[in-house]
């Protein structure tokens, strides 16, 4: 028996086989686990295809965390799921004034948008499925994905000021889902050549030094690593941890210079 056996596990931000999500997805079908990927607007058909190519038939739902509607159904949307196990918060973007250059370019309007959609809306994924969370039977655990917003990354800008509230946002859900029994943490991955991270001008500067300096070494093409701490975040193997930053990055951010 997998880890994840026989749960049901609601993955967002597939957007290909490239994705950190779909490596978790990967791992999780495989560790046992019922999965249903979401994805939306133009995204929407990409997500359907890569979610062909699990080694299960994957369900694939239309989300967008900033339509109220789509948050208010989604309960309905996972039907015949009377619960949910495990969440994954995939989600992140920034216009393109909030990355690269300096802080100072963009409107606070492009903010709002960054703030909205890569922190705001791990609250607003909890809430909708919270009547669900709170009846898994055996507790249920919410995975948000974070890149380390300890230091200034070049370029990452407002996405690095919105993972910031994202590290604070964990601490408050997680004191107020746990008397639900639910937990609530972050995997702060090392760097992983996504379509989010192709995004971000500057990746390249920091991609070959983390790969040099990680104790553990780290290859930005595999995902993998982060999906197995993901699914093992889910799973019931870590009962009393909610409101972490667990890092998966090859022990980069343990160093200093």
């Amino acid at each position: 028996m997998g880890i994840l056996e026989e749960k049901r596990i609601f993955i967002t931000g597939v957007l290909n086989t490239s994705s950190i999500a779909y490596a978790a997805a990967e791992v999780a079908i495989s560790e046992g686990a019922q999965v249903v990927l979401s994805g939306f607007g133009r995204g929407l058909s990409i997500t359907q295809r890569a979610a062909k190519k699990l080694s299960s038939e994957v369900k694939v739902v239309e989300l967008d965390v900033s339509n109220q509607e789509h948050l208010d159904s989604l309960p309905k949307t996972l039907l015949p799921w009377t619960h949910v196990d495990g969440v994954l918060h995939s989600i992140g973007y920034a216009p393109s004034s909030c990355l690269g250059g300096d802080i100072f370019q963009a409107p606070f309007e492009d903010v709002a948008v960054a703030f909205q959609i890569s922190t705001f809306s791990l609250k607003s994924l909890v809430q909708a499925l919270l009547p669900l969370l709170k009846v898994a039977p055996k507790g249920s655990s919410v995975v948000g994905l974070d890149f380390d917003a300890q230091v200034a990354w070049p370029g990452y800008n407002w996405m690095g000021v919105a993972k910031a509230g994202l590290e604070s946002l964990t601490r408050y859900l997680a004191r107020d889902c746990g008397h639900h029994g639910v937990r609530v943490n972050l995997i702060s991955a090392g760097p992983i050549r996504t379509i989010a991270a192709k995004s971000v001008e500057s990746f390249s500067t920091f991609e070959d030094d983390w790969a040099q300096k990680a104790p553990l070494g780290w290859n930005t093409k595999d995902a993998r690593g982060v999906g197995t701490s993901i699914a093992a975040l889910l799973s019931e193997f870590l009962p009393q941890t909610t409101g972490e930053i667990i890092h998966v990055d090859g022990g980069y951010h343990a160093l200093g210079a």
